[in-house]
């Protein structure tokens, strides 16, 4: 099937009664002048997709064409190539701190793969590559720098899984039923950001899907060994639509997000809540209206940032209000803490977050 510039599947499409939309979506507690985001000039162009905050100084992303980015002071990014990956489009990137980060890159069969760095950038350790012909990976996430998952596009009917125990050196796969984790026709997942995974704890994980009859979240609570799913509003049933990300804090409280890749800013269900750890979700439409790529908790505090070509927003009760940040079109985002963030996105874009305390 063919792979779309965000994902490797298809998507939905339906429609819905704006006027019913209309009043669905919260109240928007302040329409900020202005931005709360700076551009930081980094000095590459190609489309950033990856994003990883490890503190307040330290963060690391990633993008097309086998580039990595990285700082170490809050403020000057330095850009890296990581030699013989020059043709691969790395969408995911986890930092561990300032010397250690893995980057994932995402595509057809062998064009996903696994890369390390224990210095910083200046070399790469190839880890993984996808020996699935027809596996097309989409993100990935780590409990701890020993334990992480990878997951993938579906493989033989069923969406790939894979752990590591050991740091990313040796992967397998957890799975006890590959029946739980069956894909509908054309369903897959949006290597948008390398947000439609996202872990919680020591064992906790869920992704996100889209592309089929229905926008679906999967959950397991055992490092990917057994898995639940459940059935979203969120639009799909097209290539350009469904769940995006997703984010869970440790008190159950979540949302996952999305909508149509190529309506930037149309009207539609972008994104769902849930208050129990997930096992039922609620539709709670997201600010600024329109496609949202990612999801993020903020540590810290009880807020969620939310962030896509439509823009970025914030809810610090739980999607009852919200916040606009920016309209600047982004792809991730990420935060240390309520002051201290970054999110990246097309031709290079990096953005530093200036605004209040979230």
């Amino acid at each position: 099937m063919s792979k779309s510039p965000i994902r490797g599947l298809s998507f939905f499409s339906a429609t819905r009664n704006a006027a019913a939309l209309i009043c669905l979506l919260p109240a928007l507690a302040l329409a900020q002048s202005g931005s709360a985001w700076n551009k930081v000039d980094a000095g590459v162009t190609v489309e950033l997709r990856g994003l990883s905050v490890v503190s307040k100084d330290v963060a690391w992303a990633s993008g097309a064409k086998g580039t990595v980015l990285r700082t170490v002071d809050g403020q000057r990014w330095t850009a890296m190539n990581i030699t013989g990956a020059e043709k691969l489009d790395f969408r995911d990137i986890q930092g561990f701190d300032a010397k250690t980060a893995i980057a994932m890159s995402a595509g057809p069969g062998k064009a996903s793969t696994l890369y390390k760095t224990v210095d910083g950038g200046t070399s790469w350790e190839l880890l993984k590559v996808n020996g699935e012909e027809t596996g097309f990976w989409d993100a990935m996430d780590f409990w701890d720098k020993n334990h992480g998952i990878v997951f993938g596009d579906p493989v033989n009917g069923s969406f790939q899984v894979l752990v590591t125990n050991d740091g990313g050196r040796t992967w397998i796969n957890p799975v006890k039923d590959a029946q739980q984790l069956a894909a509908m026709p054309n369903e897959g997942a949006f290597a948008a950001s390398g947000t439609c995974i996202s872990v919680l704890g020591t064992q906790e994980v869920w992704f996100v899907t889209g592309g089929a009859a229905k926008s679906r979240i999967f959950h397991s609570r055992d490092g990917g060994k057994t898995w639940e799913v459940s059935t979203t509003e969120v639009p799909a049933a097209a290539p350009p639509k469904g769940l995006f990300s997703v984010s869970v804090a440790k008190n159950g409280r979540g949302f996952a997000v999305g909508g149509d890749y190529q309506q930037a800013k149309g009207a539609g269900l972008n994104a769902m809540s849930s208050r129990d750890g997930g096992k039922t979700w609620q539709a709670t439409p997201a600010l600024p209206q329109g496609f949202m790529s990612v999801v993020s908790k903020v540590p810290g505090s009880s807020s969620f940032v939310v962030g896509g070509l439509a823009g970025s927003g914030v809810s610090k009760d739980f999607g009852k209000t919200w916040t606009v940040l920016g309209e600047t079109p982004l792809n991730a985002l990420g935060f240390a803490d309520g002051t201290h963030g970054w999110a990246v996105g097309p031709k290079g874009l990096i953005l530093q977050y200036v605004g209040v305390s979230l």
